[in-house]
C-alpha cells in the first residue's frame, strides 16, 4: 500500500474526521492533482480486493473499528462511490 494512500486514510478518515460527513472530502480531494486523485482511487480499489486487508489493518490506520470484513468493504465501496462516482453522500463508519 502506498504511503501517500495510508496518509490519506489517517488524515481524512481517522476517528476524529471519519464521522464528519459534511461533504467536503470529495471537493477537497478533487482539488489535488490528477495524479494524486488517481493514486487515491487505486488505493481504494486495492484495499477492497486485498484479502489481507481487513478491520484490524483499517483500525491501525484510522482508529475506527469495524465488526467484520464485510462491513468494512461495504463502507469502503460506499466511500469509493462517494469520492469517484458522484455518490450522494459521504458514508458514516459504524458507530
Amino acid at each position: 500500500m502506498d504511503a501517500r494512500f495510508k496518509n490519506f486514510l489517517r488524515v481524512n478518515l481517522d476517528l476524529e474526521r471519519g464521522y464528519e460527513t459534511s461533504s467536503h472530502l470529495r471537493p477537497t480531494l478533487l482539488s489535488f492533482s490528477d495524479a494524486y486523485v488517481e493514486l487515491i482511487r487505486t488505493g481504494f480499489e486495492e484495499i477492497v480486493t486485498d484479502d489481507s486487508f481487513g478491520p484490524a489493518e483499517y483500525e491501525r490506520l484510522t482508529d475506527i473499528e469495524f465488526p467484520d470484513r464485510e462491513t468494512l468493504n461495504a463502507y469502503l465501496r460506499a466511500m469509493y462511490d462517494y469520492l469517484f462516482n458522484d455518490g450522494p453522500e459521504q458514508p458514516m463508519p459504524p458507530g
